[in-house]
């Protein structure tokens, strides 16, 4: 490998640009002649040694520049990250450069043997691995500290020097995308491997759980339907669709895992190894050791994050939760209200008055739910977490403990406390339905329109410009630096979980739940595919090899579900009926079921 890093010429006579660098307006020349030193030096040297070039604009001013890599460049770091890929034997092997004529599709001359998102990985791979030498501050600016090992990349956006790195859109292979994603209306499945090559691994797994949960549903709404039509008001007949609930619940997430195994082998990440994670962005305190890397690097008191967790983020969840609980019996006095004046009145709009309050409560829903999810961002960022992944698994578990509770509180309310059935399928469609149309306008429907607002003003400025360089790329790279950041899959699979807790725990009551989840993720599908290719910028690619911690929240959910429907059995009158001596023989036998 040091002979191939030595002997690596880091011209290309074809430059293709793969990801851009905008570095904030004014910033020092000394400073931009460093960085794009370091970009272009050689390995040894402590380069990245890759490609870059300014956008020439019309005013001169280059903030903007583009970074690619020779194709013999790439190859090498392929091997540094340890991509998997096809061997012609037809297995997945880690490669590497010098068994390169072993893999499949391979040749010297063919530049799609890695696609472009791995391409722009190993780019973003190698920026991350900048690191100071003997620096002690970035050149041109005193107060942004450097020590030996730190991230140079990490450093300038911390100090607002660098805005922001993205990876460049392929019109062409992006166009090719749409067509076959949502271009066309058609039954069948999503393009995931074209998903997987273009936005890479963690969008492709989530799209593929999408549409797997989607076909997963459709049993259920099936069988719901005539549920629904033949037993609509006899509350008290659903002891067989809720058997079938509490089987359905487990099995399919046990299917999955098959289905998610089966895809990331063909993609090569199931066999991928573990990068070492690196302290996250956010992550500050005192020089110290690293005792692993044996690198310098800050240090913070594990007993100072445990004292931030316990005494403070635990009792403000707690306060939350009470909140929430506080809000929910306010929603309960809101429904004693509209019946008395239903009883009152008789009329049409008395009748339209009774699912008043169930709407306000669901809309009351989804503001707390974001309110809460800024609350909790902030204060799992104070809590000072060293890994990426240890912050996004207490900010999951922070989210997740108050959606649960806040979204499905009311409905074991008036399961186990009311005992009214009527209510709780009035309360399920109502909030299934209302959070619904809520995410899709919130998520889609909003950011696309204000996107298109933007593109608007973007090409009427464009519309003025000269300049030497391809106006094409210009006034592409100018439209992208504006979009949206897309923020990861974290707000989709919540969405997710949550639909999945509305189906599994009460649609035994409410049989069209699952019926409305398909119509709703249908739509999901092709707002998500409109938002990834033309609101948002383009994302990295993440090699993965499931669906992470959501598994486990899913198969939580699941549980529940279990205990839930149980309990339901148990207090339906046709399994009362067979203990009519002895309630403890009822609670023991559901207990043993479950």
């Amino acid at each position: 490998m040091a002979e191939s890093w030595s002997c690596l010429d880091t011209s290309e006579p074809n430059f293709r640009p793969l990801v851009v660098i905008e570095l904030a307006k004014g910033t020092k020349k000394e400073t931009v002649d460093w960085f794009t030193e370091r970009i272009v030096d050689k390995k040894s040297n402590g380069g990245a040694q890759l490609l870059i070039k300014p956008l020439v604009t019309e005013n001169r001013d280059e903030t903007i520049y583009l970074v690619g890599a020779s194709h013999f460049r790439l190859l090498l770091g392929a091997e540094a990250v340890g991509l998997v890929k096809e061997c012609n034997d037809n297995s997945m092997r880690t490669f590497t450069y010098s068994s390169r004529k072993t893999f499949k599709d391979f040749a010297d001359d063919n530049h799609s043997f890695l696609t472009m998102a791995e391409c722009q990985y190993i780019i973003k791979h190698e920026l991350d691995n900048l690191r100071a030498k003997d620096e002690k501050m970035i050149p041109g600016y005193p107060q942004a500290k450097l020590y030996p090992g730190k991230s140079i990349v990490r450093r300038l956006l911390t100090n607002g020097i660098l805005v922001q790195i993205f990876p460049l859109h392929d019109r062409e292979e992006l166009k090719k995308l749409r067509y076959s994603w949502y271009g066309r209306v058609k039954v069948g499945y999503q393009p995931l491997d074209e998903i997987r090559c273009y936005f890479g691994e963690t969008i492709a797994l989530y799209f593929g759980f999408l549409e797997y949960f989607t076909f997963a549903l459709i049993p259920m709404a099936v069988i719901g339907i005539p549920y629904y039509v033949f037993a609509w008001e006899d509350y008290d007949k659903y002891v067989m669709f809720a058997t079938f609930n509490l089987l359905w619940s487990t099995a399919i997430l046990e299917v999955w895992k098959r289905i998610c195994a089966f895809m990331t082998y063909h993609w090569g990440t199931l066999l991928m190894k573990r990068q070492f994670e690196e302290p996250r962005p956010g992550f500050h305190g005192v020089l110290g050791i690293n005792p692993v890397t044996g690198r310098e690097e800050p240090v913070y008191s594990s007993i100072k994050r445990q004292l931030r967790i316990y005494l403070v983020s635990l009792p403000f969840v707690c306060l939350c939760l009470y909140f929430s609980l506080y809000v929910m019996m306010i929603y309960f006095d809101l429904e004693q209200w509209a019946l008395d004046y239903h009883e009152e009145n008789g009329s049409n709009f008395s009748s339209m008055m009774l699912f008043v309050p169930s709407i306000i409560y669901a809309v009351v829903i989804e503001i707390m739910n974001r309110i809460y999810r800024y609350a909790a961002e902030f204060l799992t960022s104070w809590e000072n977490h060293r890994l990426e992944s240890s912050y996004q698994n207490h900010l999951i578990l922070k989210v997740l403990v108050f959606n649960f509770l806040n979204c499905f509180a009311s409905l074991f309310y008036i399961a186990f406390v009311l005992f009214d059935m009527k209510l709780l399928r009035q309360s399920l469609a109502t909030l299934l339905i209302t959070s619904q149309i809520l995410n899709q306008f919130a998520e889609s429907l909003l950011p696309y329109w204000l996107q298109k607002r933007q593109k608007k003003k973007m090409k009427k400025r464009m519309c003025s410009l000269k300049t030497d360089t391809d106006l094409s790329l210009v006034e592409q790279i100018n439209l992208e630096k504006e979009m949206g950041t897309y923020l990861g899959t974290f707000d989709d699979y919540l969405e997710l979980f949550l639909q999945f807790g509305y189906v599994s725990l009460f649609s035994c009551v409410y049989p069209l739940a699952a019926v409305f989840a398909v119509l709703n993720n249908i739509t999901e599908i092709y707002s998500d595919a409109l938002k990834m290719c033309r609101v948002y910028k383009r994302p990295f690619a993440e090699p993965t090899a499931n669906i992470g911690v959501w598994q486990l929240a899913f198969e939580a959910m699941s549980v529940i579900s279990v205990v839930t429907n149980c309990i339901l059995i148990g207090m339906s009158p046709q399994v009362n009926a067979l203990f009519p001596d002895s309630k403890t023989d009822l609670i023991l036998t559901v207990a043993l079921v479950e």
